[in-house]
């Protein structure tokens, strides 16, 4: 009999060699979150980015796998915290396979921008719950996708 790992909390924590609004509009302006969001592999068309940048709001888009275009994964979260340039909070309803997690469980994601200094920012992102698998492919999915934001970053 296989047992399911409990579930935890993904945190990573980012040092991005940008000002924190610079960061902040990366995550928030759908120009920008288009250029940089999904792992190596994927990519976010910008028509399918919806931001509605307050608490209530949502911050919709589809990440697309640019080898095989039908496999998508969207993303729908309803913003439940929004803080310019400090903090942005959201949850997902989860609504697919319930091979990979129970559907309705509600995974949240909490962004926190913080100065480092020197023109710099610090990302602390806490994303969760995940069983062990999960949390590895999601920590994997994230950082490839900090790499793409530190190239669009150091563009200026």
């Amino acid at each position: 009999m296989t047992s399911i790992s409990p579930a935890k909390d993904l945190v990573l924590t980012r040092t991005f060699d940008a000002p924190r609004e610079l960061v902040w509009l990366a995550f928030t302006d759908p120009a920008q979150l288009s250029q940089w969001f999904g792992p190596v592999g994927f990519s976010v068309p910008q028509d399918t980015v919806d931001i509605d940048l307050r608490v209530g709001g949502h911050w919709n888009f589809v990440m697309v796998s640019e080898t095989n275009p039908e496999q998508t994964s969207p993303v729908k979260a309803k913003l439940v915290e929004v803080i310019e340039n400090e903090l942005l909070t959201g949850e997902e309803l989860w609504e697919g396979p319930d091979e990979v997690m129970p559907k309705g469980t509600v995974l949240r994601v909490r962004m926190e921008f913080k100065d480092a200094g020197a023109g710099k920012t610090t990302l602390v992102m806490t994303q969760g719950p995940y069983d062990d698998s999960l949390k590895d492919m999601a920590s994997e999915g994230w950082n490839s996708s900090f790499t793409k934001l530190d190239t669009l970053l150091s563009k200026g």
